[in-house]
């Protein structure tokens, strides 16, 4: 290889690398976000662009013997239950941590952490495939009220770093 070809190379390597390279201000997220958002694909993988987009893509990712498998427990065990395999994968691929078509679609919606949109969907996924009500908004409320719950005992647990009595004076 010549010197000419692995500078090339390296011009390369660098150029792709630094382009790469995440947002590193709130504006630069921002922008990189509105970009994203009206994107159909991203990194080579087709974006669903609501709820009903997305049960198509599922039905074709997924084979047969799968969806048995899926229906064969109530819809929120199976959410519990595929919540580290399908729910990761559409967080990664669905791109719900960066912004996408579809997260920003779900945050629409009122679901804005990427764990809760995954349960959602497969939640709904579920509901559609046993042709049951899919109870959009209930189920949002609900998730909704889990998230507020959790926040609330996450602030109860919470150290006390300092205590300080003030003494008012008297008017």
């Amino acid at each position: 290889m010549s010197f000419r070809n692995i500078l090339l190379l390296l011009a390369v390597f660098f150029i792709h690398n630094v382009s790469a390279q995440p947002p590193s201000t709130e504006d630069e997220f921002e922008l990189a976000y509105q970009k994203r958002i009206k994107k159909e694909y991203v990194n080579n993988v087709y974006i669903p662009k609501d709820l009903a987009d997305a049960f198509i893509q599922l039905n074709r990712l997924i084979d047969e013997d799968s969806k048995k498998k899926f229906l064969s427990v109530p819809d929120s065990i199976a959410a519990k239950k595929l919540h580290f395999s399908l729910g990761r994968w559409m967080i990664h691929n669905w791109g719900f941590y960066e912004g996408s078509r579809f997260s920003h679609y779900l945050k629409g919606l009122g679901i804005f952490f990427p764990d809760d949109m995954a349960k959602f969907i497969i939640i709904t996924y579920h509901r559609n495939l046993t042709k049951s009500e899919l109870k959009v908004k209930e189920l949002m409320e609900s998730i909704q009220k889990a998230r507020e719950k959790e926040k609330e005992a996450k602030k109860m647990e919470g150290v006390i770093l300092k205590e300080e009595k003030r003494i008012r004076p008297h008017d």
